[in-house]
């Protein structure tokens, strides 16, 4: 007992190593991983001394130690084109579905199948007529056949060629050694079920469907991911800006400490006033350091987009963007864009193409459910030849006065000659009576095509409602920047006419702080309403076109014959 348990042991430990060791990624895929990780551990060292970088420095606030890239918006968008990882996957989904329906197609090649062996046998001594006490007989077999399935109808042929050499010790043989051939074609035609639709024609019929969903799916993820690079490319207009106005905001509260300190030295300006001016520098560098790194984010957040790796030479690059955020005039047919999107999203095509794999379904166990009626055809030929032995005398008692020598060509002779031919008509049905699972295939497949076609109903809504919704999300956006817009330069104003007063005497530092705080809270609510115009009108075109999570729906599972 003590020895079964250590051996029990033993092979435990030995299976939970070779599970550790076929969880273990290879090496290069280690190496790989190594290379991301070091890049990433860059990314953040090259963010910290940004951060730690003295105002008015050299290096461009919140982008990486690069060189410097300035890019275009259509830029971005053609580099995500061709680089994108998530576009790259996705474009291979339709390949792979082409390599499924190439395997159901390959069903309606050719079969070509043989056999070729050896069977020895000793007949037991059953009768007088076995030709001997012990009959021994050698059989050498090589047959061969080819059999195909029709693509249209359901109908299939087979044609069989089969050969024997049999060397026998039986007296009674007219043949030794005896050659025999046979070639036999039949063809079968269901004439109820399988005839306008079977399992394989099935299985093909909605593969191709699913590559026309595959093809949905990819151009979702497109116009998502290209709709994400735009976004991404606004957040870092306003991202780099917003660095901009916080480095303005700064230089103002430095200069104000100056000019201070200068009232202070001629006796105009108590010393306290300084205080409060250093305060509020030291506020606006923590605002700048904050803006920067907000900044850093947003760049590699659009680099994700546009980079194959971290081995792109992009990934290392400083990006500048050099598109500005402009009003462009808002969307005014929005009955045609609903239209549109009715008509051309993807999820809305994708949906219809399910409720095309559900018909496909119906005329599928509908036709199982017929009864099986099938037309049988056959015709055969054969052959015999070899060394055939001539006998004299009474039965029983015959003996071997010559031999006619002979082979397999005089069998192949025979065969051709057809002197002996065998053929077969008839026509065979089978039905379970009480019905057949095809039935309940066919009821159930009737529940699913409703609901498809209630789902496809309530996405149309959806869709419209998205829409519309979109399109009032830009008119809002408009109005937010005209606001915003009024509430900047307004802040510019009062900050002018406060430093002019706070010159003369009239007002306070306070004010003058208070107003320069205005202005950069202004500024950056013009440049985020702005920035979030433009991302609306991108959401507004990718309404159109696909949804927001991107994909188109998935495939159709309804494969094979299970209806599942």
């Amino acid at each position: 007992m003590k020895t079964l348990t250590s051996t029990t042991l033993a092979i435990a430990l030995l299976a939970a190593g070779t599970t550790v060791a076929a969880q273990q990624p290879s090496a290069a895929d280690a190496t790989r991983r190594d290379v991301v990780v070091k890049q990433a551990l860059a990314d953040y060292q090259d963010g910290l001394d940004a951060l730690k970088n003295a105002p008015g420095s050299s290096t461009q606030p919140g982008t990486s130690s690069g060189a410097l890239r300035e890019l275009a918006l259509e830029e971005a968008v053609a580099i995500a084109l061709e680089k994108n990882l998530d576009i790259a996957v996705s474009r291979l989904e339709p390949q792979s579905v082409d390599l499924q329906i190439a395997g159901v197609r390959n069903l309606y090649k050719p079969l070509f199948s043989s056999t070729v062996g050896l069977r020895d046998q000793y007949q037991l001594p059953t009768s007088s007529l076995n030709g001997g006490n012990k009959v021994n007989n050698g059989t050498t077999t090589y047959n061969f056949g080819v059999a195909k399935e029709m693509s249209r109808f359901g109908s299939s042929f087979t044609v069989n060629w089969s050969n024997s050499r049999v060397e026998t010790s039986n007296t009674f043989s007219n043949f030794n050694p005896s050659f025999q051939t046979n070639l036999v074609a039949a063809f079968v035609q269901p004439l109820l079920r399988d005839f306008r639709i079977d399992n394989t024609r099935q299985q093909l019929l909605i593969n191709l469907i699913n590559r026309d969903i595959s093809e949905e799916s990819a151009r979702a993820t497109v116009t998502q991911t290209l709709a994400n690079v735009r976004n991404a490319y606004w957040d870092l207009v306003f991202a780099q800006s917003a660095v901009e106005v916080a480095q303005n905001a700064q230089d103002l509260a430095d200069k104000l400490v100056v000019d201070n300190q200068a009232r202070v030295e001629v006796g105009t300006l108590a010393p306290l006033d300084i205080v409060q001016a250093q305060a509020e520098a030291a506020t606006r560098r923590q605002n700048l350091a904050a803006a920067e790194a907000t900044a850093q984010t947003a760049e590699l957040a659009l680099k994700r987009f546009l980079v194959s790796g971290t081995d792109d030479p992009l990934w290392r690059q400083t990006i500048r963007p050099v598109d500005l955020p402009s009003l462009q005039p808002p969307p005014t047919d929005v009955e045609g864009a609903v239209r549109k999107a009715l008509a051309e999203r993807t999820d809305v095509q994708t949906a219809r193409k399910n409720l095309d794999s559900n018909d496909i379904n119906l005329q599928y166990f509908k036709n199982q459910s017929l009864p099986a009626v099938d037309l049988n055809a056959s015709y055969g030929a054969q052959g015999l030849g070899g060394t055939s032995i001539i006998r004299t005398g009474p039965l029983g008692n015959q003996v071997i006065s010559g031999t006619v020598p002979g082979g397999y060509f005089d069998a192949l002779s025979l065969l051709r000659a057809r002197d002996y031919p065998t053929w077969n008509l008839n026509v065979t049905m089978s039905y379970p009576i009480g019905g057949n699972q095809a039935d309940a295939q066919y009821a159930r497949a009737r529940v699913q095509r409703s609901q498809a076609t209630t789902r496809l109903r309530a996405l149309e809504v959806q869709i419209a409602a998205e829409v519309a919704n979109a399109a009032l999300t830009v008119q809002s956006n408009l109005k937010r920047v005209e606001a915003a817009s009024a509430a900047r330069e307004l802040a510019q104003k009062r900050l002018e006419a406060e430093q002019s007063r706070f010159e003369v005497g009239l007002t306070t530092n306070f004010f003058v702080v208070q107003a320069q705080r205005d202005l950069r809270d202004a500024q950056n609510t013009e440049l985020r309403a702005l920035a979030d115009y433009r991302k609306s009108l991108v959401n507004f075109e990718r309404a159109q076109q696909a949804p927001a999570g991107g994909g188109g729906g998935g495939l159709n599972a309804a494969t094979g014959g299970t209806g599942q």
